[in-house]
């Protein structure tokens, strides 16, 4: 296969560990290029009818076979494009459902798999992206043939990526699932065990696939292989495992109760008018800006602006702090056609870190940017008085993901901020329009402003400046 210029190749931190194949990005595309050691289970993919059966189904993105050459071609089988992702997201910014949702989703696609003659040889969450609100497997490469009698290789990673997790976030804390950026290879056994209450030994499927299952991880440990891989597991067995998984995860739930935020608009201070006068300064907003590719809602809430937005782009996706709000986002999104909002949990003062081999494996919200518009409403107070942010900083931050800007400043006179200063001492002398302003004007140049009816908060459309004067540097110095 004819080698391409590798100045022109960017080789994807996610994809090294794979020796079937990798993905890389040429000329700003996606490819994925299948080895000659994949050669085998790929073919098997195409010819058992598994693929076309999946991509159907909309469980397998789909792909072309393509020739741009290889960055590798002494080990080059084929290359492919598979359909774009719009957004990668990962499992620590997921809603409970969206975790059960991909859980199910693998069980059901190893399910068909097995009946083509083929299995997941592994089953890592990251290979699940969520596409229009549905879960769907990327990661052409994660099958191999079915040989009778193996047992199933990725049984262990499902139940630590899948399994685990939601039943510590069921369970437990819906906050455990942030064991994951700590675990990136998922919540082991033995821990997830220690966690879980009395009670969850006496749910037959937690007590097989994980308690039993960690206690049998820790009997074999520094075994010989021949010793833990010795037994046979029969095609009925596979499969009753499956079934079995499946029943586990679907008796697990997630019942939210009232949080600040997922009852956020049933507390506000908005009355009727002033939410539909919002809601059309925004219609105005984008019809200003233009069709938008990706908006960033940040403290989206449940989504009701989201939607607004998503009338205006191609997506958006639709971060909240709180996993109440993010749920609720998530189930109104699934039961929609083709939604293209993708709802996310997100603490802004915290976001997402590069993880991995070399920080490269997954990556920052930063990394992910930058979006061509980003929304921030009701959100400024929360970060300059309950976070200490100064406005400097939240301009240069903003300025450095999106083009545009809508943002909403919420005074001091405003109830909710009032709120807020009830408690602490008011420390924050340059909170108000005027220095909002003058921050904001370091890095983005004002299109338009408007007050929203009935309240004390006003509405900006900001567009990014190209060359930021007097701007803030990591130390908080003008420069």
């Amino acid at each position: 296969m004819e080698q391409i210029n590798r100045m022109s190749i960017e080789f994807l931190g996610s994809s090294f560990r794979d020796p079937a194949g990798f993905v890389f990005k040429h000329d700003g595309q996606i490819l994925r290029q299948i080895n000659i050691t994949g050669r085998e289970s790929y073919d098997q993919l195409i010819s058992s009818g598994l693929y076309d059966d999946l991509a159907s189904a909309s469980l397998l993105v789909r792909h072309d076979e393509v020739s741009p050459g290889s960055p590798q071609p002494d080990i080059a089988y084929k290359i492919i494009k598979p359909v774009s992702v719009p957004f990668i997201s990962y499992p620590w910014e997921w809603s409970f459902s969206q975790l059960k949702d991909a859980a199910l989703t693998t069980l059901q696609i190893q399910r068909k798999a097995m009946q083509h003659g083929m299995s997941l040889k592994d089953c890592s969450a990251f290979n699940i992206q969520f596409i229009s609100a549905r879960p769907v497997l990327i990661d052409t490469l994660s099958f191999e043939p079915y040989r009778e009698g193996e047992p199933w290789v990725a049984y262990r990673q499902f139940c630590q990526h899948f399994l685990a997790p939601l039943a510590l976030m069921s369970r437990c804390d819906i906050r455990l699932q942030q064991l994951w950026r700590a675990n990136i290879d998922g919540i082991p056994l033995d821990l997830a065990s220690r966690l879980l209450p009395l009670r969850s030994w006496f749910n037959f499927s937690l007590l097989t696939h994980l308690h039993l299952h960690a206690g049998s991880q820790k009997y074999f440990a520094g075994k010989s292989s021949v010793s833990t891989q010795s037994a046979k597991v029969s095609r009925n067995a596979l499969f009753g495992i499956i079934d079995s998984l499946e029943s586990g995860i679907r008796s697990l739930n997630y019942l939210p109760g009232r949080t600040e935020w997922g009852d956020y608009y049933a507390n506000t201070n908005y009355s009727d008018a002033s939410a539909d006068h919002k809601k059309k300064l925004l219609e105005q907003f984008f019809a200003r800006i233009g069709s938008q590719k990706q908006v960033w809602d940040l403290g989206a809430n449940t989504g009701i602006y989201s939607r607004v937005a998503s009338c205006h782009c191609e997506r958006v996706v639709s971060f909240d702090i709180d996993p109440v709000a993010v749920e609720k986002n998530y189930l109104a999104c699934r039961n929609q056609q083709n939604c293209s909002i993708l709802p996310l949990l997100l603490d802004l003062t915290n976001p997402s870190p590069a993880v991995g081999w070399e920080n490269t494996e997954r990556m920052s919200l930063l990394q992910r940017g930058p979006a061509d518009a980003v929304m921030a409403l009701a959100l400024i107070h929360h970060l300059a008085i309950s976070n200490n942010l100064p406005l400097s900083r939240i301009a240069a931050f903003l300025a450095n993901i999106c083009k545009h800007l809508i943002i909403e400043f919420v005074p001091k006179t405003d109830s909710q901020v009032q709120k807020l200063l009830a408690t602490r001492p008011d420390i924050f002398p340059d909170y108000h329009a005027e220095g909002f302003e003058t921050a904001f004007s370091r890095y983005f140049s004002c299109a338009t402003a408007d007050d929203i009816a009935g309240t004390h908060r006003r509405l900006y459309l900001y567009s990014a400046l190209e060359d930021p004067k007097n701007k803030m540097d990591k130390y908080g110095v003008l420069t």
